[in-house]
């Protein structure tokens, strides 16, 4: 845009600071935040003094104008105001925080509400203004405790909860009515007040403060989080709990599902952000703060909770339901930091919980499932004797049964619960493979769209617990006829190709050569419900490798998808996966995907390059100094901490060629050190994986090419 143009639209914004119309003035400051974004303060010097003259105005409409833009500013690029402007004689906050004190004792409860909220803007930044008025803010914030507006005392809230997260040392002379103010405020009456002050447990645990300030108040503040762990009447998981399994998903329960790319490392990450109900509140805040409380303070807490606890679970009747859940919620909460306490009982807390698996009211039994995982362990460890053998079947049959329960959310809750269960119990799980596989397979038949993720996830879960044991052909034959059936009902459902791979990935690395067959019917079934694709039946694998060649249009996550899938058969064929790749173009659609612009490509794309080296390193060889050259690149590049995975793929596969070529990688070896050493020495803000995996590389590159790696260290 023209310098002409920007100067008449900044001439125009101006005088509407203080228009007559609220939407009219909150339009002008979210311009005025974003021409600022662009241009910075030097290139408006009308702008602060503008503000400054609207705000000691005492017209109502100028002021809140000049608030409502000053507040994005403040929220948007909060350091263009703590920095030096030529031609200006102090920084901009220097000049405003003043003021926006002022606005504190305002009879306006939205300038007092917004004045508030741009202070707080600056807890993280600490600029040296704020710093030196801490006290002026602070006796600030007390004035607003008691704030009749909930807006004002939320933002209290918020401020002394950033406070003790990162400036504790503030609040330290004044913790004691701090901490009882937010334990009153903790039962306001608003729910976002009392939701925000419950923060403040969490965050004082976190920021590892002396427990002992925080003792004395806790018989009074564990009854007020069990009485906030208690479903309010209008909660919407209430209402969406009761809705039929049979109903099928509307599309906008259906919260994209991305797949997530391959990393090697101890970092890995799971994809739990697909819960559409799981929407953060008083309850969970709650149950989340007596978690860390518990984990502080152990079994001190179990005095004052427990007989709550059991008081809640002795109620009956129907209307009760919900503060019965609650109690359960609470064990389930604790059992972790209270583990040594509760374990002479659990043994009565486990046979307690089986039942309530069947309970009338489907969150008793979703709660039920989660509360029993949290025991998994525990569960597990007693199978060495009859009581706890029979125990540990109860709870799998158990969780088996509410895998095939009519209700969405409980299906959910016992799938997740049953994977938490798989990975205590391993091997153990073993002579049990059969009944388990038919009730997966069964839910294959009665689950709609989202749930059907989840089964996927239980049996890949399942699969990484027992290892080798599940590639039998009695379970084969189990689970294929309905994963041939589910694959094309998947199809159908718009997530196309993507879920396709997915589901291929999972079982390609629980059966290996068998999962071939069920490729290329799954392609089948791709063409057939995608008939303006060129796929043909035999074109299967170079529909996973190479979409575009075959009439597809390119599409990042599928290729993504693709990619693991590969490394999946990679793994499940070992080096067999050779002869099937060998009729294709791998190698060089490899090489491409390793060049791939986009980060989650080529973060796969490494992952895959890593197996492939480990099982079939010859098929990789003719264009080998290619690929050492493209993954040394991931490591010199200035953005590493935003590429971090893609390097740390990209670290992991020059290892594993190394192991494989030995001194075939001499080439590139002192420019992976000099990008290795560096990472070992600043390790800081890096990733532990990068670390990790950076140093078993060096370690490898010095054993095969010692009189190279030796004159670095």
């Amino acid at each position: 845009m023209l310098p002409v143009y920007q100067q008449y639209i900044k001439s125009e914004l101006l005088p509407c600071l203080g228009a007559a119309d609220r939407h009219i003035r909150s339009t002008v400051g979210t311009i005025i935040s974003v021409v600022v974004q662009l241009g910075g303060v030097l290139g408006w010097p009308e702008l602060l003094q503008a503000l400054v003259n609207c705000l000691n105005s005492n017209d109502l409409n100028h002021m809140e104008g000049a608030m409502d833009a000053l507040s994005k500013i403040c929220e948007d690029i909060p350091q263009v105001l703590d920095s030096d402007i030529p031609g200006l004689a102090e920084r901009p906050i220097n000049v405003f925080l003043p003021i926006l004190f002022q606005f504190f004792q305002s009879p306006h409860p939205s300038l007092r509400k917004i004045s508030l909220g741009c202070v707080n803007q600056y807890i993280m930044l600490m600029p040296s203004a704020l710093y030196v008025s801490m006290d002026r803010y602070l006796q600030g914030l007390f004035v607003l405790a008691n704030d009749p507006t909930a807006e004002v005392r939320k933002l209290v809230c918020a401020a002394f909860v950033q406070l003790i997260e990162v400036h504790p040392s503030f609040l330290e002379p004044h913790l004691r009515n701090v901490i009882e103010y937010m334990l009153q405020v903790n039962k306001d009456t608003d729910d976002e007040v009392a939701l925000e002050s419950c923060e403040f447990w969490s965050a004082y645990c976190d920021a590892q403060l002396p427990p002992e300030n925080l003792r004395e108040f806790l018989p009074r503040l564990i009854p007020v989080l069990l009485s906030n762990m208690v479903y309010a009447d209008d909660d919407e998981s209430v209402v969406e709990a009761e809705e039929d399994g049979s109903l099928p998903d509307r599309d906008q329960d259906l919260k994209p599902r991305f797949h997530t790319s391959r990393f090697h490392g101890s970092d890995d990450l799971e994809d739990d952000d697909d819960d559409v109900v799981n929407v953060w509140n008083l309850r969970k805040c709650s149950a989340a703060a007596l978690d860390i409380l518990s984990n502080v303070f152990g079994d001190e807490i179990l005095p004052t909770l427990m007989p709550i606890v059991q008081a809640k679970l002795s109620t009956s009747g129907d209307e009760a339901w919900k503060e019965r859940e609650a109690a359960v919620l609470a064990l389930g909460a604790i059992g972790e930091g209270c583990i040594i306490g509760l374990y002479p009982h659990l043994p009565e807390i486990v046979s307690f919980l089986i039942p309530l698996l069947d309970d009338n009211f489907p969150l008793i039994r979703s709660i039920s499932c989660w509360t029993l995982s949290r025991f998994s362990k525990f569960i597990v460890q007693g199978i060495g004797h009859q009581k706890g053998y029979e125990q540990f079947d109860k709870v799998l049959m158990g969780l088996l049964g509410r895998i095939l329960d009519s209700n969405k959310r409980v299906q959910e809750a016992a799938c997740s619960a049953f994977a938490t269960l798989e990975e205590e119990a391993a091997e153990e799980l073993v002579p049990r493979l059969e009944i388990i596989l038919k009730h997966l397979v069964c839910a294959f038949g009665r689950y709609q769209r989202r749930n059907l993720r989840i089964v996927y996830d239980a049996i890949g879960t399942l699969a990484e617990a027992v290892g080798g044991e599940l590639n039998q052909p009695i379970y084969l034959d189990i689970l294929m006829p309905p994963v041939n059936y589910q694959v094309a009902a998947i199809v159908k459902f718009r997530q196309g190709p993507v879920s396709t791979a997915r589901v291929l990935y999972i079982y390609s690395t629980c059966f290996g050569y068998w999962i071939l067959p069920i490729c290329r019917t799954c392609i089948s079934e791709v063409h057939r419900y995608h008939p303006k694709s060129t796929i043909g039946k035999d074109n299967c694998f170079l529909y996973l490798v190479d979409p575009v060649k075959v009439g597809v249009q390119y599409d990042k996550e599928f290729i993504v998808c693709s990619l693991d899938l590969l490394s999946g058969l990679a793994e499940g064929l070992g080096s067999g996966i050779e002869s099937l790749v060998s009729q294709y173009c791998l190698r060089d659609l490899l090489l491409h995907c390793c060049m791939d612009d986009a980060s989650d490509v080529r973060q796969s794309a490494f992952a895959l390059l890593g197996d492939l080296a480990r099982v079939c390193p010859v098929h990789l060889h003719p264009r080998l100094s290619e690929f050492l050259d493209v993954a040394a690149k991931q490591l010199e590049t200035p953005k590493l901490k935003e590429m971090v995975s893609v390097a740390n793929n990209a670290c992991w596969a020059i290892g594993e060629l190394a192991v494989k070529v030995r001194q075939e990688v001499s080439p590139i070896v002192v420019r992976v050190i000099s990008c290795l050493v560096p990472i070992l020495q600043h390790a800081g803000g890096i990733g532990k994986s990068l670390v990790e995996n950076s140093a078993i590389t060096l370690g490898r590159l010095a054993w095969v090419c010692p009189e190279l790696v030796s004159p670095h260290m």
